[in-house]
């Protein structure tokens, strides 16, 4: 994307075409205005042209070139954190709502795959949290017991299962998330796009935001060549976020991940790995992960940045992984590699802002993008629509706070991912 391969890699192509779109080059009015082309932004502007409501989505490069058109592609349910933590940091009401939310939110997903066509090689055979020794074991013992106390439908295996799942006996144990499963992402977002087309929305790409002013009762919201007026404003560039909302790029740190795609494996070795499909990740603290696309290529990925000394270095490691996890690849070949950055907060949990009034945003995904975002964005729809209020919603009003230290940071996760692989055996 924008002649870059390692910016979206194999799903880039492997995607279906985006939906036709261009600059704007007018001034234009509308009942809100999303600034953000990925799954929040999409979510919420096809949720509300089905609703009637008049929506123009602005991006700044191309539908999905941030994360949502670059990561893994787990629809997984919930959080990285565990289950229990949310209603003693967020407090019963909005714990306990969230995790409602975030743990049916793949189920959204899949629903709006199926209700649109969209053609995103949506498999939903669960996921696998994989346990790395006794730690990990633990952790996912305890994952499951506080699922399990919400009635999930998620299940503890214990090594010989595992093996028989993933393929390799190199895990202690693995948490079976049976509500979730894997999607062709990039696709995904796209399709977002075109349902959202075809209900009523507009989409320019090729529009950053310049500016955003307050006009009598609401907004003008300014690109380099066009504006759009209108009531509301929904901020949904996560990560990726730059002027005029600085504040959300401020609260997050960049974490680089990375992912290396095989060349389509053979139907025999394919039949030996992941049988039934799940993706997969482990519980490492520089965590891996791995999965299948439509056409059996394998896709490996994990904490790091496809530039500089870092190239080569994750390029050995993944190839090194895949060899001791799954020796029968052989000297496998590898088709596409590419990479972003996921925009951690401080406590790992999302964050809900009133930018302004009638600016609103979600934003600190943690790397679980597809499925929250989806969601989030259904969430936006309906308080700019006026269907729930703030205090309906899943988080807390709260006001953006800086990371301290925040350069320093990022650069260490880079460094210290290549420092990681160097020294990692698989």
């Amino acid at each position: 994307m924008l002649d870059d391969p390692r910016s979206h890699g194999l799903w880039e192509r492997t995607a279906p075409p985006a939906p036709v779109t261009a600059a704007l080059n007018d001034t234009i009015q509308s009942d809100v205005v999303v600034v953000g082309a990925g799954f929040t932004g999409l979510s919420a502007a096809l949720h509300l042209a089905t609703n009637g409501v008049r929506v123009v989505v602005l991006e700044a490069a191309e539908i999905g070139f941030g994360g949502s058109g670059r990561n893994v592609g787990l629809v997984n349910a919930g959080l990285w954190t565990m289950p229990d933590d949310l209603p003693e940091a967020l407090g019963p009401v909005h714990g306990e709502r969230l995790l409602t939310l975030l743990g049916n939110a793949p189920s959204v997903v899949f629903d709006l795959v199926e209700q649109h066509g969209i053609a995103c090689e949506a498999t939903r055979t669960g996921t696998l949290h994989l346990g790395v020794g006794k730690k990990g074991t633990a952790e996912l013992t305890e994952r499951a017991r506080q699922w399990q106390a919400r009635d999930a439908p998620v299940e503890l295996l214990e090594r010989a299962e595992t093996a028989r799942k993933v393929g390799t006996s190199h895990y202690a144990s693995a948490l079976l998330d049976r509500r979730a499963g894997t999607i062709q992402p990039l696709a995904y977002v796209r399709g977002l796009a075109d349902a959202a087309l075809r209900a009523g929305a507009t989409i320019h790409t090729r529009s950053p935001v310049t500016g955003a002013v307050e006009d009598g009762a609401g907004w003008r919201v300014e690109t380099p060549s066009g504006a759009v007026t209108a009531q509301w404003v929904i901020v949904a560039t996560n990560a990726y976020t730059a002027r005029p909302w600085p504040e959300i790029r401020e609260e997050v740190v960049h974490l680089p991940y990375f992912n290396i795609a095989t060349v389509p494996l053979s139907a025999n070795v394919r039949s030996s790995i992941l049988p039934e499909r799940q993706g997969c990740w482990d519980t490492k603290e520089v965590l891996s992960s791995f999965r299948f696309d439509q056409a059996g290529r394998l896709v490996i990925g994990s904490v790091g940045a496809l530039r500089g000394s870092g190239t080569a270095i994750h390029r050995r490691w993944a190839r090194r992984s895949l060899q001791r996890l799954f020796p029968q690849l052989g000297d496998i070949a590898f088709e596409a590699e590419w990479y972003g950055k996921i925009g951690m907060t401080a406590d790992s949990l999302p964050r809900f802002h009133r930018l302004a009034n009638r600016v609103v945003s979600f934003s600190g995904y943690n790397g679980r993008g597809i499925g929250p975002g989806t969601v989030f964005g259904q969430v936006l729809a309906q308080l700019v629509s006026g269907q729930i209020g703030e205090d309906d919603l899943p988080l807390p009003l709260t006001q953006p706070e800086p990371q301290r230290f925040r350069g320093a940071r990022e650069a260490y996760y880079e460094l210290g991912a290549q420092i990681a692989h160097l020294s990692s055996r698989v």
